[in-house]
């Protein structure tokens, strides 16, 4: 028995205008996060202050009024950020409730070291325990990511086996699990590759059995040939494709995004670009705005 959607999420997924904001920078790439918003690696120790000082970045964006559900559809937290509170609510509720924005959580563990080309999902323990307890906090959706490097079809194959494994097993926990087997943009063959990939992504939509309140919604890097995963949008399985910025810089990525009819954002660092910890809230504001207006559009198309 499959555990049901929040329909009201379901629906604003499905039809709002928006994008999705991607919050859920882990152990491995949470460094490099703080680094790029002004909080040097030498001035904090230890995972226990690095977590804390990272969440409090992230609370400054969800505080912010511009950070709504006006525009933004849904954010992907890490598991510590859905475990912690923002403004003495805890943050799933907190999102939902006070901004109206969906709330997603990543599930991978990171990667394991390349084989073929492509690096899989290192494996998820407890992840049946871990989707239950999301499914308590209020969380609609999964996020799983895999990085291709090279156009290798025996890797590409290998890295969409697992993802689609996967979410069958978030779908039977009342979850729409978001698969994203994200194409490096410095890959040389990043063309050939896209379209291994998206044969083998349409491959195991038409495989999958599922009834008309199951969903898998898709996060793809932005491709070298517009509008590439156009069967993927019309797919009756397929409840969003979203689009990664990938270390494009925000006007490359809302660019690319531009051409892409039906996709929309799903940024991490071209959301938060430019934003520091020194800046006054005023200008952290106004910067923030401003950048998910531009990628609010570029959504648009």
């Amino acid at each position: 028995m499959t555990l049901e959607l929040n329909q009201e999420q379901l629906e604003k997924m499905k039809s709002h205008p928006g994008f999705i904001a991607a919050l859920d920078q882990s152990g491995g790439s949470t460094p490099g996060a703080l680094a790029d918003y002004g909080i040097e690696q030498d001035t904090y120790s230890g995972d226990d202050e690095m977590f804390a000082l990272v969440h409090q970045m992230r609370t400054r964006i969800m505080t912010s009024p511009g950070f709504s559900g006006d525009r933004i559809l849904a954010a992907i937290l890490f598991e510590d950020t859905m475990d912690r509170e923002v403004e003495g609510e805890p943050t799933v509720n907190y999102l939902w409730e006070q901004k109206q924005i969906v709330p997603i959580l990543k599930v991978d563990k990171g990667l394991a070291p390349e084989q073929d080309g492509v690096q899989l999902m290192k494996p998820i323990p407890q992840l049946d325990d871990l989707l239950m307890k999301a499914k308590k906090k209020g969380i609609f959706g999964t996020k799983m990511r895999s990085f291709i490097k090279q156009a290798n079809g025996a890797g590409i194959e290998a890295i969409v086996n697992q993802q689609f494994e996967l979410a069958q097993q978030i779908i039977a926990a009342g979850l729409v699990p978001i698969i994203e087997p994200e194409v490096d943009i410095h890959c040389l063959e990043k063309a050939q590759a896209e379209a291994l990939l998206k044969a083998a992504i349409l491959k195991h939509l038409e495989q999958l059995q599922l009834s008309k309140e199951q969903w898998v919604m898709l996060k793809l890097t932005l491709p070298e040939q517009d509008n590439l995963y156009s069967d993927c949008i019309e797919h009756s399985s397929v409840l969003r494709v979203v689009a990664l910025s990938g270390g494009y810089s925000q006007v490359e990525a809302n660019e690319r995004l531009d051409k892409n009819h039906g996709v929309i954002a799903s940024f991490s660092r071209a959301l938060t670009e430019g934003l520091t910890a020194q800046q006054t809230d005023a200008e952290f504001n106004t910067m923030l705005d401003e950048s998910i207006q531009k990628i609010y559009q570029a959504s648009l198309t």
